[in-house]
Formats: structure tokens, sequence, C-alpha cells
């Protein structure tokens, strides 16, 4: 593992600080709106992104995760808060000794690969909300760094299980961030 700046811990960390505040503004009304995320609109995005978070937090402590249920987790309480709270179990799950060693979830994988697709679902999300809910977001630094060395690697399994779209073309001026969304099957300037 490299510096504990690119722990997937603390990646997810920073990724987390910067997805909170977007999930904080989507606004009841837009719960009905269209995302860059294909099949999803916004609220469905929503419960997709809570049941990422909380799967993932068991994947870290190589527990089983539950993608089979699709509970709602819009329907009571203060969803923004309870997602806040559900980050940072996620974050502390990753953070622990040992989370990044060894295999997790149900293909048996490497903890780093399961936890750098944790950190793209974090990072490009919050993303598709923040432009889905007309709000400015802009990825972390080492978390794009991370996940440019290895979409290359993952997209391809997640295209075949229906994850990805097929690649958007990217323009000539697209950052890396940009490049990041067009591997993944998203417009980049989806308005």
């Amino acid at each position: 593992m490299s510096d504990n700046r690119h722990s997937i811990g603390s990646l997810l960390g920073a990724a987390a600080a910067r997805a909170v505040p977007v999930v904080r503004g989507v606004d009841e009304r837009q719960l009905g709106g269209a995302t860059p995320c294909s099949g999803y609109d916004v609220r469905e995005l929503l419960n997709h992104f809570f049941d990422v978070v909380v799967n993932f937090t068991e994947l870290a402590q190589k527990r089983p995760s539950a993608f089979a249920e699709k509970p709602d987790y819009l329907g009571t309480g203060d969803w923004r808060e309870r997602f806040a709270d559900e980050a940072d179990r996620l974050v502390a799950a990753w953070s622990a000794p040992g989370a990044e060693d060894g295999t997790t979830g149900h293909a048996d994988q490497p903890a780093r690969v399961v936890g750098r697709m944790v950190l793209l679902d974090m990072t490009v999300h919050a993303w598709d909300l923040a432009r889905a809910t007309g709000q400015e977001f802009t990825p972390d630094p080492d978390a794009v760094d991370e996940l440019a060395g290895v979409i290359g690697d993952m997209a391809p399994a997640a295209r075949d299980a229906g994850m990805f779209d097929e690649p958007v073309e990217p323009r000539p001026e697209d950052d890396r961030f940009e490049r990041l969304l067009a591997a993944t099957g998203r417009d980049p300037h989806w308005a």
C-alpha cells in the first residue's frame, strides 16, 4: 500500500467530504428529475448511492453484502443526515487496520480493488447528483488520480455487469475527471 494519503480510507474520507454536501443539497422537489446516470432518476440514484455506501461498509469488514435487497432509504426520517452518518461509517470501515488486506465480496476480489469501486461510486455519483440538481461539484484530485490510473482495468468488467454504459468519446479539451466520466459511459457535459 502507498502512503496514508492514498489509502482507500483517506481517499474515501476526502470523497465523502465532497459528496455529503451534494446529498444534503438535494431538494425534495428534485427527486423525480433525470440524472446523467443511465436508468436512474434522482430518487433512484439516491437510493442506489445509499445502498452502495451501506454495502461497501460491510465489504470493508469482510462481511457479506446485501445488494439484492432494494430498501427505500428515503422513505422515513432525515435521509440527508442518515446518508452523512452512513458515509462516516464507510470511511471508518475502510480506514480500519486490515480493510485493504486480503479479499472481499462475492467474487472474492482483492480488497483494494473493491475499495476503488466504492471510491468510484462516491466520486461519480456525487457528480451525477450535483449535475442533476444544479449544484457545483469538484472531485477530490487524489481520488481522480487513483481512479484514472485504474479505470481502464475496471471498465470492461463493469460494462459486462451492466454497471457502465458504452464509453463516450471525450472532447480533446476534457480534463482527467471528464475523461473518467466518459469511460463510465457518462456524457461529461450532460445538462
